[in-house]
């Protein structure tokens, strides 16, 4: 028997909830990497990390509306959903550790390994899995094993009120649509995969056109960080065997903020820790924002994205204060509790 099948309607809820965890717990990490980098001398870097950013957030959306479709609760504003790093993905693969580190090798081995393609013969897996792709490949399956057992209209006893939609994300090709039935639950798993992973065909392309670059496809994000690896664009014609062969991309390492790996809180009463706890609210703000943009109130949406200004704004400052070991602060990314959040306002 496989792990984690999918065989209730509890057990679908539960994964998708799984679903929302371990698509938020990649954005720490790239926010992380993409506030480290200068945009003047690293504009390629910055425009790669921060779409593929955004793509996780729309990601996050779309399952959002698949927990909400079948009945469920999406939960954002909690304590786990911001373990101590280095932690591991929920229910995954426990060898892929992910860390807050600046922008670099390290960073990138990290973002490959956490969006490595599965292979075409990778069974589907619910929990312990090795891919992301497999993880969504058993949500998939158990989809349809519960319209087949129950029907349709049972699966999908959400209320449509609940879904987020009309959204068009800024800096990347995808749409955050309504869920209502099993055709457009699984058209919302294939837009995760397809970004993350590249068509389930076993090409590079996401299937969409690049918004930076209209004239070409869109690389999905596996292949994206291949780029700034090997230092080449994807072109028509290249495939995962080949690698990129197209124009060069540069990465220049000087331009990345020297921050300190995994950041642990300052002394306390310290300038650098007081600027860490501002961030850590902030950081908060935005969950709560998500969590009720998901549980009925979507216009917090545009209050998830005024809170991404200042975050950039905070860790950046974070960033140029030094550590006093070479180095520089960064953002820790604890849970604040709501009730602390309001007793700490200046």
């Amino acid at each position: 028997m496989r792990h984690g099948r999918i065989d209730t309607l509890d057990g679908l809820r539960e994964h998708l909830q799984w679903a929302i965890e371990l698509e938020h717990a990649t954005l720490p990490p790239y926010l992380t990497a993409l506030y480290s980098l200068d945009p003047e001398r690293n504009p390629e870097a910055v425009q790669v990390v921060g779409s593929v950013f955004v793509e996780e957030m729309l990601h996050l959306a779309l399952v959002a509306n698949l927990l909400n479709a079948v009945g469920g609760r999406p939960v954002l504003d909690h304590p786990r959903m911001l373990a101590p790093h280095p932690r591991t993905l929920p229910h995954g693969d426990r060898s892929l550790e992910m860390s807050l580190v600046p922008f670099g090798p390290q960073a990138l081995e990290m973002f490959l390994c956490l969006e490595r393609p599965a292979p075409p013969s990778a069974p589907p897996e619910g929990e312990r899995y090795e891919t992301i792709g497999q993880f969504y490949a058993a949500i998939a399956e158990g989809l349809r094993r519960l319209c087949d057992q129950l029907g349709e209209q049972a699966v999908f006893s959400g209320d449509p009120a609940r879904q987020v939609s009309g959204t068009h994300f800024r800096h990347t090709a995808g749409w955050l649509f309504a869920v209502e039935d099993l055709e457009s639950a699984l058209g919302a798993l294939a837009e995760i995969v397809d970004q993350g992973e590249g068509t389930t065909r076993g090409e590079v392309w996401d299937g969409d056109k690049d918004v930076f670059h209209p004239g070409r496809d869109e690389v999905a994000h596996y292949y994206r960080f291949q780029e700034l690896k090997l230092g080449r664009r994807y072109r028509r014609g290249d495939t995962p065997q080949s690698g990129p062969t197209g124009e060069k991309i540069s990465v220049d390492p000087d331009g990345v903020r020297p921050m300190r790996h995994n950041p642990r809180p300052a002394a306390p009463g310290s300038e650098t820790r007081a600027a860490q706890e501002r961030f850590d609210r902030t950081y908060c703000d935005l969950l709560q924002s998500l969590d009720q943009a998901f549980n009925g109130e979507p216009k917090q949406l545009v209050d998830a994205t005024r809170t991404m200004f200042t975050l950039r704004a905070q860790a950046q400052a974070l960033m140029g204060m030094p550590d006093g070991e070479g180095g520089t602060a960064g953002p820790t990314f604890e849970y604040v509790p709501r009730a602390s959040r309001q007793e700490q306002r200046p």
